[in-house]
């Protein structure tokens, strides 16, 4: 807390107390660790006494605790402890949303420079506002088996699951819909070597769908990015794609079985690590956005009409290909069989 002394008394031209007229404590205590994130940041712009009030780490501590109990592991905690301005530093890198590139031509070498030896994951899962499930696992990301390997994060183990209050009852529209509405995600990245992070997560889900064997239910969260690739066709797109498979028995509690995220192209192919650290460490770098409600959904909407598109385009020009050797193959049997039928008539005409 704050051991300014107090300040001086003042009054407004309506006879009203002045905000520096309070006990700097006292707005701290009584006002500030009232406030969310975004209105505290906004608070600090008011005056220099504010500003330096709201720079408290400890205030910021909490806050960030509020939103993501998992910011409380040691793990996380020693690597805030290295951000600019710690804590505030990390709820401004994970609170708002990635700020999309309208142009999917990046210069991709500009990051391979800086790739980390190893990304934290910071998991929050929150159902109708109640922490449902919390988690942080460490990713080690120098070795030659991640860098070609399929990029995927997984949280829980063979066996670990994790009880829902959603009952899975044979209407399947109210389940979903329960789903979709009430569970919320929040999967921060971590840099330590860097000292940034990003939220990966669309926060509300995009898509909630049963398997059709299974019966399990896949509830997708997903942000679209650029990935420096070939844009023609959209190509240049990929998505973070978080998955929350769910499954029980009939009139039982639906339970989370697995949880994942992994990187996907146009094509739906999970992109190997070394690619997927270049992308996540250009969204780390890029600018943030505050989040509109169901703008990732639209996001994602896209993407599938895209991919679509790009996959059809795609399918013609494999066409177009196959048609070309076919015909190839075709115009050089005939020039070969005209040649044997030419040869032929040839010694024909010699030996008689």
């Amino acid at each position: 807390m704050s051991s300014c002394s107090t300040t001086t008394t003042t009054s407004d031209d309506g006879g009203r107390t002045a905000i520096t007229a309070v006990h700097p404590d006292i707005i701290q205590i009584l006002i500030l660790t009232k406030l969310d994130g975004p209105t505290l940041i906004s608070t600090s712009s008011a005056s220099s006494q504010l500003k330096n009030l709201c720079s408290d780490d400890i205030l910021w501590q909490k806050i960030c605790n509020s939103y993501w109990p998992s910011s409380s592991n040691p793990l996380v905690q020693n690597a805030i402890s290295t951000f600019p301005s710690g804590h505030r530093s990390f709820f401004s890198d994970s609170f708002p949303a990635i700020l999309h590139h309208n142009n999917t031509n990046i210069c991709r070498t500009e990051y391979r420079n800086f790739l980390t030896s190893e990304l934290i994951s910071a998991v929050d899962i929150h159902f109708e506002e109640n922490l449902l499930y919390s988690k942080v696992v460490k990713t080690e990301t120098k070795s030659g088996w991640f860098m070609t390997s399929p990029f995927r994060v997984d949280l829980l183990g063979h066996k670990e699951t994790v009880t829902t209050p959603v009952k899975f009852d044979g209407d399947d529209g109210i389940c979903k819909s329960r789903l979709k509405e009430n569970m919320k995600l929040s999967w921060i990245l971590i840099d330590p070597k860097k000292n940034r992070a990003v939220n990966m997560s669309s926060l509300k889900p995009v898509s909630v769908r049963r398997h059709w064997l299974t019966g399990e239910l896949k509830v997708r969260y997903s942000t679209v990015m650029a990935s420096g690739a070939d844009a023609g066709d959209g190509g240049g797109l990929v998505q973070c794609g978080i998955v929350v498979t769910c499954e029980g028995k009939e009139g039982g509690e639906l339970h989370v079985r697995e949880v994942s995220m992994q990187m996907e192209d146009m094509d739906g192919k999970v992109l190997c690590g070394k690619d997927s650290l270049v992308i996540l460490q250009e969204a780390m770098e890029g600018g943030r956005k505050k989040r509109k409600e169901g703008e990732e959904k639209e996001r994602y909407e896209k993407f599938l009409e895209l991919r679509k598109l790009w996959r059809e385009r795609k399918q013609r020009r494999e066409k177009r290909l196959d048609m070309v050797c076919i015909l190839s193959g075709i115009t050089i049997f005939i020039s070969f069989w005209t040649l044997i039928v030419l040869g032929s008539r040839s010694s024909g005409s010699y030996f008689s």
